[in-house]
C-alpha cells in the first residue's frame, strides 16, 4: 500500500527572464516500510524531489498524495503540521545544537509538538538507546565523533515516532566504517516498518536500499527495484 502518491509533480523557479524546469512530471508510488534511494548528479532535481516529498515545498503543478492526504496545496503552517507527525529528517552536516546535550537535541521536535518535559525526557532516552547512544544522553556535539553526531541527528529524526524518514546524504561527512554503521541503522530502521527515503550520489551507499531511482534532468531515469546488500560493519584492524 503505497505511503507516498507523486503524480506528474512539476516544479518551475523563475530566475528573472529565466524559467527553470527543476522537475518535469515526475510520478512515484513509495510503499510503507520501502527503503529506496533517490540518485542524480548535481542538477538533477533530486534535491527538490526530496523537498517536495518532505514537505518542505510545494510543486508547481501534480498531485501529492501523503498517508492518504492531499498534501500538494496546503499553506506553509499545515505543512509544517504534517513535517512534524510524519517525517523525520536527517542531514549529512548533522544541525545539531553545539551547547546542547545529544538528550536535549534529541527532545526538540518534541517541544514544537507540546509534549509534557517528562514525555520528551523518556522519549529522547529511547530514541538515544535505540541508536546506540545510551552512553552518550549528556555529551555535546564536540564531545562526539562524526558517526555519534549522526546518530543523534537519526535519534532526533525517529523520535517523534514518524513513519518515514528522510536523508539527505547522511553519509556525506563520513568516512566508509561509520557510513556502513549508520546505513546499517537504516536498515534496522526499514525492518521496523518505517519507510526511509535516502537522497545519496554514491553507488556504494545506494546498493543497500530495496529500491533505486535516478533522476536526471528533472525526470526519472530509471526506478529499480533490487535486493539490497546488507550493511555489515566490517571488524576493527587489530594493530600489530
Amino acid at each position: 500500500m503505497p505511503i507516498i502518491e507523486l503524480a506528474d509533480i512539476t516544479k518551475r523557479y523563475e530566475m528573472g527572464d529565466v524559467t527553470v524546469h527543476a522537475l518535469r512530471g515526475v510520478s512515484l508510488d513509495v510503499d510503507a516500510g520501502d527503503f529506496m534511494a533517490i540518485m542524480g548528479a548535481s542538477g538533477s532535481g533530486k534535491s527538490t524531489l526530496m523537498n517536495i516529498i518532505g514537505c518542505l515545498d510545494r510543486p508547481t503543478s501534480g498531485q501529492y498524495v501523503l498517508a492518504d492526504r492531499e498534501v500538494s496545496r496546503l499553506d506553509s503552517d499545515e505543512l509544517a503540521e504534517i513535517r512534524n507527525h510524519l517525517i523525520g529528517f536527517v542531514f549529512q552536516s548533522f544541525n545539531l545544537l553545539r551547547r546542547t546535550s545529544a538528550l536535549d537535541n534529541v527532545e526538540l521536535p518534541l517541544i514544537y509538538a507540546d509534549v509534557t518535559a517528562r514525555e520528551r525526557r523518556r522519549r529522547a532516552q529511547i530514541a538515544l538507546e535505540r541508536v546506540g547512544l545510551a552512553a552518550r544522553l549528556d555529551h555535546h556535539p564536540s564531545q562526539l565523533s562524526g558517526g555519534q553526531q549522526q546518530r543523534v541527528a537519526i535519534a532526533r529524526a525517529i523520535v517523534t515516532e514518524p513513519k518515514i524518514i528522510v536523508a539527505d546524504e547522511p553519509t556525506g561527512n563520513l568516512d566508509s566504517r561509520t557510513s556502513i554503521e549508520i546505513i546499517a541503522l537504516f536498515q534496522e530502521l526499514g525492518r521496523s516498518g518505517i519507510t526511509v527515503i535516502l537522497v545519496t550520489h554514491e553507488p556504494d551507499i545506494a546498493e543497500h536500499a530495496s529500491r533505486v531511482v535516478v533522476i536526471k534532468d528533472g525526470s526519472v531515469r530509471s526506478d529499480e527495484r533490487r535486493s539490497p546488500v546488507p550493511a555489515v560493519v566490517p571488524p576493527l584492524e587489530e594493530s600489530a
